[in-house]
């Protein structure tokens, strides 16, 4: 099985013309204080939302979309995110939501004055329904090409999940979609102004990825990490002390998302990062960090492998 998740290192990388791999280039980080919230990210906007929104929130509940900083906007629902990268050559969207939470994020683009034709890539974090079960409706509406990892793709060509993953028989299936490319674990993905850096962290779900960018404004830079969900979840028959290659490759996953840089934390499921607590506050910034967030999910992991040990 490990070999599966290796493979992501390996794998080719099937793209169009218009996308291309290129290392990511490291900049400055901004102080982001003060007057600087008005031009930098929406601190209003990221009020109101959390104003809107709950900790935990439902799924499928509407929330207004916002600037998170310089070209990177959430446009998912209360209870899960969806992130749209705007760029010169098209944008890029992470996660769909459930289908009926694709239909926010679809109206969420278009309220930011976005056209629906302009999202050129749909990326993913990690495969269950309710972070992608809309992509091929949005795959429909936008005319984007979908991309994945190696272990996730045949979960989203078929809406079944995947009998490696700790949690099958958990979940709902959803509507299948098309793959159009494979991306490599650290290699950069370019769609014109952009890059954004694919991280293999398996362990939630096999084929689950995080994803790391920089956003600019003025000179003004961050680094942005879209973490997924590192927890240890599975069904009441699962053991993960019985699968030591995966729980190999899920701390190798925990320690790199530890060590990368990382001036803003994004996650599929907002509170798991505090993100509402800290848009409250009217700013993207603030703790968690990713070495905090990594470290929480691995004292989590070690604890749920200690209670099968007791068994």
């Amino acid at each position: 099985m490990f070999a599966r998740f290796a493979s992501l290192a390996l794998a080719s990388l099937t793209l169009a013309s218009a996308v291309s791999v290129a290392p990511i280039a490291a900049r400055a980080e901004p102080s982001g204080k003060g007057t600087q919230a008005e031009t930098l990210w929406d601190a209003t906007g990221q009020r109101d939302w959390a104003a809107a929104c709950k900790d935990w929130d439902d799924w499928d509940k509407p929330g207004p979309p916002f600037r998170i900083y310089g070209n990177t906007y959430y446009v998912g629902t209360c209870g899960i995110a969806a992130i749209l990268i705007a760029g010169d050559k098209g944008n890029i969207l992470i996660d769909s939501g459930t289908r009926p939470g694709a239909d926010v994020v679809a109206a969420n683009i278009v309220k930011l004055g976005f056209r629906l034709k302009d999202v050129k890539l749909l990326l993913t974090s990690h495969e269950h329904f309710d972070h992608v079960g809309g992509m091929a409706e949005l795959q429909r509406r936008t005319g984007a090409r979908l991309l994945t990892s190696v272990a996730a793709k045949p979960v989203m060509e078929s809406g079944e999940a995947s009998p490696d993953d700790p949690q099958t028989g958990m979940h709902e299936p959803f509507e299948a979609a098309k793959v159009d490319g494979i991306v490599e674990d650290g290699k950069a993905v370019r769609l014109g102004s952009l890059t954004i850096t694919p991280l293999a962290t398996p362990g939630h779900t096999p084929g689950a990825l995080s994803w790391q960018w920089q956003s600019c404004v003025g000179g003004k830079c961050t680094t942005l990490v879209f973490a997924d969900s590192l927890s240890a979840i599975s069904s009441d028959d699962y053991r993960f002390s019985d699968h030591p290659e995966y729980v190999r490759a899920f701390r190798d996953g925990l320690s790199r998302v530890a060590s990368i840089d990382c001036g803003i934390l994004l996650t599929p499921h907002p509170s798991a990062s505090k993100m509402r607590e800290r848009f409250a506050k009217g700013t993207p910034f603030g703790a968690p960090s990713c070495e905090a967030y990594a470290k929480s999910a691995a004292e989590r992991l070690d604890k749920r492998l200690a209670k099968e040990a007791a068994k």
